[in-house]
């Protein structure tokens, strides 16, 4: 990757852990292990199935390109 992208992906980061942040009890960030873990659900809630639709629609779009070609 290369620095710029790095750069911009550590903006878009910093905003979805705002946002998670806003929506997160005061509870869950007493201590490290409890960050960890508010992290982990929070990820496994809302980016990891965002991540996952976004490339499976890039795949199933590359498989049509190829089966146009």
């Amino acid at each position: 990757m290369t620095p710029e992208k790095e750069r911009e992906l550590a903006q878009h980061v910093e905003a979805i852990a705002a946002l998670l942040y806003e929506e997160t009890e005061p509870e869950q960030v007493k201590s490290l292990a409890k960050i960890e873990a508010t992290v982990r659900d929070k990820t496994l809630q809302y980016i990891t199935p965002q991540l996952g639709v976004f490339l499976s629609e890039k795949l199933q779009k590359l498989h049509q390109e190829e089966s146009e070609s």
